[in-house]
């Protein structure tokens, strides 16, 4: 089931503009203050700059939003970078630009330009992805069997992971949670019922897209 698109990982950025230079910095996030402890870190470790400028979007649906010009003039940083977040339909992550100021105004038109394509070139380096349900089935079986469910996997319904070889053939199977039914039934089939699951995990993957 998609739940919702945000960056796969970190990322980084930078782009010299009329002598200022201006670095991106991106990161995934699990929760709001995780984004705010993201941006006192930044603000911290590069104290030095000109600017830090923040935007954090969080929740399925982009409830929580904020951002900050930190020292810009009103409006033409933190708002426009939070713009193109959410314009690219993104959720659950945090974005600072950091500004050296390099002895040239770049007036209000050319600093929204500036922070809005450091936003978007730092959310491209840290590539964008949906977020899924998906089901992990722990499971073991026989060794006859598993030649039959390594066949039956190259139709996409499932993956395999974490293949141990011992006694029996131990696995972790996935499939997305709309699929996880159909996915038991033909373990079951594939294995003559003879497939013992020893677990089963409801968990949120990250797909690149």
């Amino acid at each position: 089931m998609y739940l919702y698109k945000t960056v796969y990982e970190y990322g980084e950025a930078e782009i010299v503009i009329e002598k200022s230079r201006f670095i991106a910095r991106v990161m995934p996030i699990e929760s709001y203050e995780e984004g705010q402890t993201f941006v006192a870190e930044i603000k911290q470790q590069y104290k030095d700059a000109t600017h830090n400028v923040p935007a954090i979007i969080f929740g399925r649906k982009q409830e929580m939003q904020w951002a900050s010009d930190d020292g810009e003039p009103s409006g033409t940083s933190g708002m426009p970078m939070l713009k193109v977040m959410a314009d690219m339909g993104l959720t659950n992550l945090a974005v600072v630009v950091t500004r050296y100021f390099g002895g040239v105004k770049l007036g209000t038109g050319g600093l929204s330009r500036a922070y809005s394509s450091l936003a978007k070139a730092g959310i491209e380096a840290a590539g964008i992805c949906e977020v899924k349900k998906s089901i992990d089935l722990d499971c073991q079986m026989e060794y006859t069997y598993f030649p039959r469910v390594q066949n039956s996997a190259k139709d996409g319904l499932f993956e395999i992971h974490n293949i141990e070889y011992s006694d029996k053939v131990s696995m972790t199977v996935s499939c997305m949670e709309e699929n996880g039914e159909e996915m038991k039934s033909r373990l079951q089939n594939l294995t003559l019922g003879q497939v013992l699951i020893t677990e089963e995990k409801n968990i949120l993957k990250k797909f690149k897209i």
